[in-house]
């Protein structure tokens, strides 16, 4: 397969990235979760299934194989995420392309359609979250068992991540089985550079849990679907049924899949997952 590993000078970052897959082929771009991820398990989860596309996988500013920034909130927005993935695609010179976000990169796969219509075929968002006071709720109510979580999100968060730990509250929502966490678990154990808990503080301390994305859905000028598993407890319903709702997106829903649905249902998530990137590349 074709591979192209650089590193591409932004503004005021360098974001690595690996362009793969026949040059002629539609594009996709992935956006990985996080904030302070990196695309290297979606590229060993995917990589055969995606063969025919042309493929960029890239790591967020500060996080993943991206050089490090100074761990100051002013380099951690949404906009200098969309900043950073435009300068990338003038580098590629690619024309328009498919943003593929999954969980926290749904918002940015989104604001990037929101800013730049004309270069955008059509927004894919897996496990989308793009209301996070709804996603500090859930994970109040996991932690604790149920119960009216504190009205200030960030608080909700914070006691959550206390009671429990971050990684352990997030797996319980994410994952229906230990088969599923085990499977990503075993993926990210190759990862070249952990993922950055600094970039999430930075982007936490910017007011990431206060963020509503809502209002910038409204008269939303791409045409966006959604994928998740049913069982996604970051995601679904609270997170999913709101974009659907908001925009009109399509909404296809993975049977006994949590927020990696792709390694809980593959051929179920790989269908709708086909579907939606074909459509919009026709």
């Amino acid at each position: 397969m074709r591979e192209e590993i650089v590193i591409v000078p932004t503004h005021e970052a360098e974001i690595y990235v690996e362009d793969t897959g026949p040059e002629d082929a539609p594009v996709l771009v992935v956006l990985h979760g996080g904030p302070g991820g990196s695309s290297y398990p979606y590229r060993a989860a995917w990589e055969e299934e995606l063969a025919d596309y042309r493929v960029v996988y890239l790591d967020q500013r500060g996080g993943g194989r991206s050089p490090e920034l100074p761990l100051e909130p002013r380099y951690f927005t949404v906009d200098a995420l969309v900043d950073d993935l435009e300068a990338v695609r003038s580098w590629l010179a690619v024309d328009r392309w498919i943003p593929v976000g999954h969980g926290f990169g749904a918002l940015a796969a989104l604001e990037y359609g929101r800013r730049y219509p004309e270069l955008v075929r059509g927004v894919v968002a897996l496990g989308p979250w793009i209301h996070f006071p709804e996603l500090a709720r859930a994970l109040w109510r996991a932690a604790f068992g149920g119960g009216e979580p504190p009205a200030d999100p960030t608080q909700a968060v914070e006691e959550a991540f206390s009671a429990v730990g971050p990684k352990p509250l997030f797996d319980r929502l994410s994952f229906p089985s230990v088969h599923g966490r085990a499977h990503l678990e075993w993926i990210v154990e190759g990862l070249p550079l952990a993922g950055s808990e600094g970039v999430e503080a930075a982007f936490r301390t910017n007011g990431l849990w206060e963020l509503d994305y809502s209002g910038h859905l409204l008269e939303y000028p791409l045409e966006v679907v959604v994928i998740a598993g049913e069982l996604d407890g970051t995601s679904h319903p609270h997170q999913t049924e709101r974009l659907a709702d908001l925009i009109g997106a399509r909404l296809e829903l993975i049977p006994r899949a949590g927020h990696y649905p792709w390694i809980d249902e593959p051929e179920a998530f790989f269908r709708a997952f086909y579907g939606a990137v074909d459509a919009f590349s026709e």
